[in-house]
């Protein structure tokens, strides 16, 4: 499997996000607990050492499954997490960024791991702006505990996620961010711009929706004509194409599907084997046309 550096970090281009473990809307327990501890021992065991997943994931659950399932952690396993948000009891995403809320999250998230230190956090940027005053903190401020956190040694890297170009720029300037968590699939590049800039610094590019979501304005991959014409083509599912597509897109994209199923991360990580041919690239660089 192909590796990048996350920073200090050398990992495998195909990782594992932990969003899908807790259960529906990302809260409470997994529908099936030793399904999901099966799906982080199976990952690891196929190679994954690249992690990604949030304290607000359950809120708890995701990190307290991953201690369960692979504590004491293996050498080279890298455990990202992000914060700037937290949950409230309605299921919704409330945004966290006084510095006091970040160092707390970031604290938060070395308890429930089990770590001292973890390999890079994000600081999620809100789609809007906050309404609340007290939430409208400067990214100036809140990059600035982003590095008193990784100066004390809590955190390896920085990463930042929801991130316009501005403020990727800033932040590459302000705290020498190792990774951005963007949206972009193959049918969604309208972050083009940001994504060459990481790659022409060498940051990592993490997609977040790689493959559309259930969001309805969000163009399902899987479900484009030309997309799943190559993938009967070469006998893969559209999903692997779709994630193929990526891997050949740029270097510097690491991914990390998610899934609470065994099988389902098997298919995810047979994509490192996936070879797209030049036609079969050319063939989807016309998906999304009508």
């Amino acid at each position: 499997m192909q590796t990048f550096q996350l920073g200090q970090f050398t990992v495998r281009r195909i990782g594992f996000g932990a969003m899908q473990l807790p259960g529906p809307g990302v809260m409470g327990p997994p529908r099936d607990h030793d399904e999901a501890i099966a799906v982080l021992r199976r990952a690891v065991e196929l190679g994954v050492n690249h992690i990604d997943t949030a304290q607000y994931y359950g809120p708890d659950v995701s990190n307290e499954l991953i201690r369960e399932a692979l504590h004491p952690y293996p050498d080279d396993l890298v455990l990202v997490s992000k914060i700037g948000a937290i949950r409230d009891a309605d299921g919704g995403w409330p945004t966290a960024h006084r510095p006091e809320q970040l160092r707390s999250a970031v604290e938060d998230n070395l308890r429930t791991l089990g770590i001292e230190r973890l390999g890079a956090v994000n600081l999620r940027i809100p789609d809007h702006p906050p309404t609340d005053p007290d939430q409208q903190v400067p990214l100036e401020d809140q990059l600035a505990e982003m590095v008193a956190l990784r100066d004390e040694g809590k955190i390896a890297g920085i990463g930042i996620s929801t991130a316009d170009r501005a403020q990727v720029e800033q932040a590459i300037e302000q705290a020498g961010i190792v990774c951005v968590q963007n949206a972009f699939s193959l049918l969604d590049q309208a972050d083009a711009d940001v994504l060459d800039l990481c790659a022409q610094r060498g940051i990592a590019y993490v997609p977040y929706f790689p493959l559309g979501s259930a969001f309805p304005w969000v163009p399902k991959v899987t479900e484009d004509p030309t997309v799943q014409a190559v993938a009967e083509r070469i006998g893969a599912t559209p999903a692997q194409v779709g994630l193929a597509w990526l891997l050949s897109h740029r270097d510097n994209i690491l991914l990390i599907p998610g899934t609470s199923r065994v099988a389902h991360l098997e298919q995810n990580l047979a994509v490192a084997d996936l070879d797209l041919s030049d036609d079969d690239l050319a063939q989807l660089g016309t998906a999304g046309r009508r």
